[in-house]
């Protein structure tokens, strides 16, 4: 089987901006919701997704901001997608879907535990993580765990992590350490870009490996001048670095309590009928390939 882990908080952004506004009877903003409902449903259709798991920041902040006062934080959401956040959880559970609602940990928690808790079932041949989420790169394994794009239908196996950030899969938290992360809210290492990051990288795999001293450095596309500066700005800044690259770990011990059995999808619950009416939009559930009954 192949076990389909979805980002529901991207998913959530993602249709925000980019499925049309849609206020329910009652007034309330609800668009965003109906847009992941209906790419969820477009998900389910397929014949190869029978287990999925849904992950939702249900509050932005996690224990990242006490580690890092610069974390992200839901400082500067719309308001309105911020109030479909429970909305959406509720949603996605009427649909049926197994939810995460994350508070201490976030979304990406939840599908790094969930990953290394299920690709151990050898019945398992393959999770799909559906988001084009940087951080997730680093759960990447062979063509055993992949990350999809959905809307531009790219899929990353550990070929594909390795030809987009030069490195492998197990060093992309070191990799977004130097290089910086604004959507998550560090600034990375001066002077270490993409192309620097990946060259180094790609020859000592982790921070720890770094010489302080350029001198000692063995990477022949980097100059001596240009190894002393990026050298230099990682030795006064090492501890940053190690910060950074704590921040973009993802935690395997996210409180997820469902077997691999309760991923199944057995169809929509009867509720989701009425859930959608109360959305305002009744024309959802012909959709719906499969009801409980």
């Amino acid at each position: 089987m192949k076990l389909h882990l979805i980002d529901g908080t991207y998913e959530l952004f993602r249709n925000f901006y980019g499925a049309p506004p849609k206020k329910a009877p009652h007034g309330r903003e609800v668009g965003a919701t109906l847009g992941l409902l209906r790419s969820l449903l477009m998900l389910l259709t397929s014949p190869d997704v029978t287990h999925v798991g849904v992950a939702f920041d249900h509050v932005i902040e996690s224990f990242r901001n006490d580690l890092y006062s610069g974390y992200k934080t839901g400082e500067g959401v719309d308001p309105n997608l911020m109030a479909q956040f429970p909305l959406a959880e509720e949603a996605v559970a009427a649909l049926g879907l197994v939810v995460w609602p994350m508070v201490e940990f976030e979304a990406d928690d939840a599908l790094g535990t969930a990953t290394v808790r299920f690709k151990k079932d050898a019945s398992v041949k393959q999770i799909v993580l559906c988001s084009p989420d940087k951080d997730l790169a680093q759960l990447v394994e062979r063509k055993r765990v992949v990350c999809w794009d959905r809307r531009r239908e790219i899929v990353l196996d550990e070929t594909g992590v390795i030809a987009k950030y030069g490195v492998r899969p197990e060093s992309i938290p070191d990799w977004l350490a130097l290089v910086g992360d604004s959507a998550d809210g560090y600034p990375g290492i001066p002077g270490w870009g993409e192309k620097s990051t990946s060259v180094v990288l790609a020859k000592y795999k982790h921070l720890e490996s770094i010489p302080d001293d350029a001198g000692k450095w063995k990477v022949d596309s980097v100059s001596a001048g240009r190894a002393a500066t990026l050298a230099g700005n990682l030795s006064t800044r090492r501890e940053e670095a190690l910060l950074y690259r704590k921040l973009a770990t993802l935690r395997k011990d996210a409180p997820i309590k469902e077997k691999l059995s309760d991923l199944e999808w057995k169809g929509a619950r009867p509720e989701f009928k009425e859930f959608c009416h109360k959305l305002g939009d009744q024309r959802i559930p012909e959709r719906v390939p499969r009801w409980r009954s």
